[in-house]
């Protein structure tokens, strides 16, 4: 009977520890307007580590989704289950679909955009500690594209 208990209450325990846990994610909605045109898709990617961007060939990543562009040239996906913690995001309107930021001579000939970011320059470089945000809640957040 003693042990009965016991496996009850471990039981008990448990469900409350992963309950709480549960608790601790949250939902992350990317929104995108006013994309050039309706070609390709739109790359949304997103970070959880300092020093993590720019990140041009997409190699340290946290998670990453592809949203359709509808009629409105705009664009939006949903992360869920992300745990508590700091994120940004990073966009490409990926015009010919082949996952890596197409560039000019030295520029993006692809939309790109930072999560807190309006503009892109040399004095102006997207990192990390400037594109993050605290999640603790369901949150969405509108990227603004930049075209060069």
């Amino acid at each position: 009977m003693i042990r009965v208990k016991l496996v009850f209450l471990v039981l008990i325990m448990c469900s409350s520890f992963i309950n709480e846990q549960h608790k601790e994610t949250y939902s992350l909605t990317i929104t995108v307007k006013e994309l050039r045109n309706l070609k390709g898709h739109v790359q949304f990617t997103i970070y959880n580590k300092d020093k993590s961007i720019p990140d041009e060939k997409f190699e340290g990543y946290y998670l990453m989704k592809t949203g359709v562009i509808d009629n409105n040239s705009e664009a939006r996906v949903t992360f869920k289950n992300l745990p508590k913690g700091k994120y940004a995001v990073n966009i490409l309107h990926d015009e010919n679909k082949d996952g890596k930021i197409d560039k000019g001579w030295v520029l993006p000939t692809e939309g790109v955009g930072f999560s807190n970011f309006e503009s892109i320059g040399l004095r102006n470089r997207p990192k990390f500690s400037k594109a993050s945000f605290e999640l603790d809640k369901d949150k969405t957040v509108a990227v603004k594209i930049i075209y060069f």
